[in-house]
């Protein structure tokens, strides 16, 4: 159940989630138990709802409390303790009241320092993440991001993927958190529509890893500007039952051992001189020819 609360002071405790803490803070908040996220936008409440995410608390102008806030205020009504007890979780089944946090917008931008996205926030609890053989197990096609650390191309990637034939999103660690409250707003909710994991810090990227993806049956193809790549539309890599699209860093791209470690080496064809395109629109492309052509 909710209970609406209207903010009357501006250093409330409660509310250091929303302004006080950093992304990194939100992710130990409950170490050695799975932290928190910022949702920001009803968009992104409703998937992150739809997929299971359980929500600590909101923060939203007042009149959207009768607005654009709600149906999602009144699913979250519904939820019942039992619903809050999920194991990755810190809930006990005493605290089921969801405290909605109301103020107008002017005190709302003091607090958070910036106007927000369609005027909410929810705090919510981080799901546990699967395994990459979890993950992997019944998948054809997977994206891997290698140190891609901008939330905004993180964003844009899974938006890609979700929309164009990847079943799955693999990180390794250094990477943006795809619930990062900017890479989540920009895909649309969309991290909470794919699955994804990061790989695990022992897994030795990328060597340990592209062990674990040839054991799973996987083919790797590495996307990067070299003089022996092969086409984006090669037959025999688009052929390959299970593939793993490999996409690097900004500015830098994939390393040369990742490369290396590949199955394939691919380049999109250019025009007019250019030499690359953004990591974000080189997975459109690359998630449409491997993606959606395969199953066409």
């Amino acid at each position: 159940m909710i209970n609406i609360i209207e903010i009357k002071d501006l250093d409330a405790p409660e509310l250091q989630i929303y302004y006080n803490l950093n992304e990194a803070q939100l992710f130990h908040y409950f170490e050695p138990k799975p932290g928190i996220f910022i949702a920001e936008s009803p968009k992104v409440i409703e998937r992150a709802l739809d997929a299971g995410c359980v929500p600590m608390s909101f923060l939203m102008e007042k009149k959207h409390v009768e607005t654009q806030a709600k149906e999602i205020l009144a699913r979250c009504d519904k939820l019942q303790s039992r619903d809050l007890t999920q194991e990755s979780l810190v809930y006990r089944e005493d605290e089921h009241v969801i405290p909605v946090y109301v103020a107008e917008v002017e005190m709302l931008a003091k607090i958070t320092g910036y106007q927000l996205t369609r005027g909410m926030l929810c705090a919510m609890y981080r799901p546990a993440l699967s395994s990459v053989e979890q993950l992997c197990k019944n998948a054809r096609r997977v994206a891997i991001l290698e140190n891609v650390v901008n939330p905004t191309n993180v964003g844009a990637i899974f938006r890609s993927a979700a929309a164009l034939g990847m079943d799955a999103v693999l990180l390794t660690p250094a990477c943006a958190d795809p619930l990062y409250r900017r890479a989540s707003r920009v895909s649309m909710g969309t991290v909470f529509q794919i699955p994804w994991t990061y790989f695990d810090k022992n897994a030795c990227w990328p060597d340990g890893a592209m062990d674990v993806l040839h054991k799973l049956g996987y083919k790797t193809a590495a996307m990067a500007l070299r003089d022996d790549s092969v086409c984006i539309d090669d037959e025999k890599m688009m052929s390959e039952e299970k593939l793993a699209i490999v996409l690097g860093t900004e500015g830098d791209g994939l390393a040369d051992h990742t490369i290396a470690d590949c199955d394939y080496t691919v380049k999109i064809p250019m025009t007019h001189g250019v030499d690359s395109l953004n990591v974000a629109a080189a997975s459109a492309v690359a998630f449409w020819q491997l993606g959606m052509k395969c199953e066409q």
